[in-house]
């Protein structure tokens, strides 16, 4: 047994040693870096024609691209919401805006004296209610 043992630890023989590369290429630059936002995917939610419920969002914005008209609010944000039940109706109308409002100072600063069209977002109510009140007869 000594012998093997001898033979094996001779200095003649070089050590064999391992050497590791690289599996990967290095990293090169990428278009879609990290940090870019997920789309916002504003615009219209419900086309024109449609049946909502109250509270449905019709349209989300930055800017006053879109009005709200009859049964229609607008969120603090732009967003425009369906206040009653019914059928959304989409109208092209001049506008007289609100010259007060920051939303209208921001977005059409200068256009003051010119006629200004937009879309208006509309809901005709399902049943219209029966709360009229006689005021005067003819």
């Amino acid at each position: 047994m000594q012998k093997l043992s001898l033979q094996c630890l001779k200095a003649d023989q070089p050590l064999i040693t391992t050497i590791r590369n690289a599996s990967k290429k290095t990293g090169g630059s990428t278009r879609n870096k990290k940090g870019h936002p997920r789309p916002k995917h504003r615009g219209w939610r419900v086309q024109d024609g449609h049946y909502v419920s109250h509270g449905t969002i019709l349209a989300t914005q930055l800017t006053t691209r879109f009005h709200p008209g009859l049964n229609v609010g607008l969120g603090r944000n732009g967003t425009l919401f369906a206040i009653e039940h019914g059928k959304v109706v989409v109208t092209c109308e001049p506008i007289d805006p609100n010259w007060d409002h920051t939303w209208i100072q921001r977005n059409y600063a200068g256009r003051q004296g010119q006629t200004i069209y937009k879309k208006f977002f509309n809901v005709i109510p399902e049943e219209q209610h029966q709360r009229f009140r006689l005021v005067d007869e003819i």
